[in-house]
């Protein structure tokens, strides 16, 4: 899909590396299954069933997980407004739109390709941010689709999981199906397998983690870069990120599992080792990082 939002080579190349990374860890680690395990192909096949249930039902799974629902023009003429001039601006299809009903301010796109695209705004999002800043926010959201990073961000999340799936699809089979056959070879057949699946684990939640920063701040630069308006965008992340602080604490351990598709992580106020690995940059970068967009675009109107 060719788009008006300019091609971003760093972020095609940082996905293809993570992609191509995960593939290797997880060939050595389906390698070790096989050397290891009698039952490797259960696994196998378990794993690839979840797969094709996540790749081809995702964008269902990630509505239906945080409770939204597919609006028409008629319900949210305002939301639909804005996604018709953004696309028509872009030049691409336009997504499907949902509402989740939730006062937690945030947004998120999703779908295994352009046909199957959902873009999700809260209600607490709407409520809160004026047409200019839901604007840089659907931007955002729309340069996902448009670049194909949700597609990658779904598949590579659902490899992170693997190995903590197998981790204990052993443990269980191995425990009491170990126990009649007896032996120290059992215990250690399953301490092998619960290590390799850690240090996997670990890899793939790295090199995540580090996509999905990068990802944001590229979503961030072409959301602004579409709209001409920098300070809209940043005008939504300070306020979003200053509001999300206010929002039960309950309520942000819930959204959590979604933070990685998120327009802002779902936090709290105190800094903890899931900002620190967060799968977001900071907000002063993004906000820096808008600031020198808006500057570029001062400097080149006059050339227009």
């Amino acid at each position: 899909m060719r788009t008006r939002f300019r091609p971003d080579h760093r972020l095609t190349a940082r996905m293809v590396l993570t992609v191509f990374l995960l593939g290797l860890v997880y060939v050595a680690f389906v390698a070790v299954l096989v050397t290891l395990l009698r039952s490797w192909v259960a696994i196998v096949v378990i794993a690839g069933g979840v797969l094709a249930v996540q790749y081809w039902c995702s964008d269902r799974i990630a509505l239906a997980g945080m409770g939204a629902r597919i609006v028409d023009p008629q319900q949210q003429p305002r939301l639909h407004g804005i996604v018709d001039r953004l696309c028509a601006a872009a030049d691409m299809p336009k997504p499907r739109v949902a509402v989740a009903d939730t006062d937690l301010p945030n947004a998120f796109a999703t779908g295994r390709n352009t046909e199957r695209a959902v873009v999700c705004v809260t209600t607490g999002l709407l409520r809160r941010l004026d047409t200019g800043e839901l604007e840089g926010v659907l931007a955002h959201e729309l340069s996902h689709i448009a670049h194909r990073d949700v597609t990658v961000m779904t598949l590579a999340a659902f490899l992170g999981v693997v190995a903590g799936m197998v981790t204990r699809f052993m443990f269980y089979s191995q425990l009491f199906g170990g126990r009649r056959r007896g032996g120290d070879q059992t215990y250690l057949l399953l301490g092998l397998v619960m290590a390799v699946s850690a240090m996997v684990y670990t890899l793939s939640f790295l090199l995540i983690r580090a996509l999905s920063r990068y990802r944001e701040l590229a979503a961030d630069r072409a959301g602004a870069t579409l709209t001409g308006r920098p300070s809209a965008l940043a005008s939504a992340l300070t306020k979003v990120t200053g509001d999300m602080a206010r929002i039960p604490t309950r309520d942000l351990r819930t959204a959590q599992a979604f933070n990685a598709f998120f327009f802002t992580p779902a936090v709290g106020a105190r800094p903890s080792l899931a900002t620190l690995l967060s799968t977001h940059p900071s907000l002063q970068r993004r906000l820096d990082q808008l600031a020198q967009i808006s500057a570029e675009l001062q400097e080149a109107a006059p050339e227009a």
